[in-house]
């Protein structure tokens, strides 16, 4: 082989070497410091929610919080870490959002090697809990399923963040 032959094959493979340090630096940083999909979930979540546009009715207010409607049946009244470094902690839902990672500022933290910092989120929405994976690498399961979209979370169905399996009961 010529010399330019060889010098342009090292080229390609230090262009190909740096192209994976550039995806490797990206991952890494997206897990320490969330990535865009968390970013605009906790922006969506901060703001005030929309009036309703003109022609569609009206739609009824809103149910109570779900643990004032936990004592009567109706919809869970607190979280329970059943499995992982967690298992045993309870957390009393009260309608505010539950955000759960490896991220200090998280409410569940969890130290957890297959969690996100950033990794999913649980919120109150028309009278029942909804879980939402906010860009995790491993995913979020809801039984045998991934979370791909916000989905309602039933009472006692597990939710599988990593090792971490968490349940909404009554």
């Amino acid at each position: 082989m010529s010399d330019f032959t060889l010098t342009l094959i090292k080229l390609a493979f230090l262009a190909v070497l740096w192209l994976f340090v550039i995806a490797a630096v990206g991952v890494i940083r997206a897990d320490l410091f969330g990535s865009k999909a968390a970013t605009k979930a906790a922006t969506r979540a901060a703001q005030p929610p929309r009036p309703p546009k003109a022609g569609r009715p009206q739609m009824a207010a809103a149910p109570p919080p779900p643990s004032r409607r936990g004592a009567q049946g109706g919809a869970p009244s607190k979280l329970v870490v059943v499995q992982g470094e967690r298992a045993g902690t309870v957390i009393d839902l009260t309608g505010v959002p539950i955000t759960i990672g490896r991220a200090n500022d998280a409410t569940l933290v969890v130290t957890d090697d297959y969690a996100s910092s950033r990794h999913a989120r649980l919120y109150a929405q028309d009278g029942q809990w909804i879980v939402e994976d906010l860009g995790s690498t491993n995913g979020t399961y809801l039984g045998r399923t991934k979370v791909t979209r916000p989905m309602p979370v039933p009472p006692g169905v597990p939710v599988r963040i990593g090792k971490t399996v968490i349940e909404l009961r009554k």
